[in-house]
């Protein structure tokens, strides 16, 4: 097995990050939140080689899961996460996708395993602990492999900022405890790709992010 690799195409109108886990000798590995552009994820993954094994969810909102039936039904892979408390968000993405007037395709989805705390997921010798980080969403997960120092992190923690907590189930203070819990003591040398826009280094955040004061 090669060094753990990760590549982020963007989808839907949103721009959020979908992410391909992969081992670089391998190439196999998994895709985090397909939002959606399910044709563009496809071409991708077949232009690299990408041999995926699973689809995997941080939450349920329709930028990160829309896609996740589409290309569980395209590629037969199963949909693992995120935490059973998403169950209503992921059970209403069409709605979603009405109430925020989205020009996308948007599938209600049904994971074919939630996830809980201290799970561990794994491709090939890779191998990622399970954290339940809500606040920014009721069932939020992250995914951290301590051997690569690196993090997944959703929607809980940007690059100068923290994920909004203004949408059904979001919770402010909750979303400022998980990452004092769960995201900063994963270690100052961590790297991480997050949701949207560019990842960064947790210690980074720690020192500079302004949402991220007095915690």
């Amino acid at each position: 097995m090669g060094m753990l690799q990760a590549g982020i195409i963007p989808v839907t109108p949103f721009e959020q990050n979908c992410t391909v886990l992969f081992d670089q000798d391998t190439k196999e590995g998994v895709i985090v939140d397909p939002g959606g552009d399910v044709d563009v994820i496809l071409q991708t993954i077949r232009e690299n080689g990408i041999k995926l094994h699973a689809i995997w969810l941080t939450h349920g909102h329709l930028d990160h899961a829309g896609g996740a039936m589409e290309l569980k039904e395209a590629l037969g892979l199963d949909i693992i996460g995120p935490h059973k408390d998403d169950e209503p968000l992921l059970s209403a993405l069409e709605a979603q996708a009405q109430r925020f007037g989205a020009q996308m395709t948007v599938r209600n989805a049904v994971p074919d395993r939630w996830l809980e705390e201290g799970e561990t997921l794994s491709f090939g010798d890779h191998e990622f602990e399970v954290f339940h980080t809500p606040g920014h969403a009721p069932g939020h997960v992250i995914f951290f492999n301590a051997k690569q120092k690196f993090a997944h992190l959703g929607d809980v923690l940007f690059s100068g900022s923290i994920g909004r907590t203004d949408l059904p189930g979001g919770n402010h203070q909750q979303l400022l405890d998980s990452i004092k819990n769960k995201v900063l003591p994963l270690g100052d040398d961590i790297g991480f790709i997050c949701g949207h826009g560019p990842g960064g280094q947790i210690g980074n955040e720690r020192r500079t992010n302004p949402f991220l004061t007095g915690i």
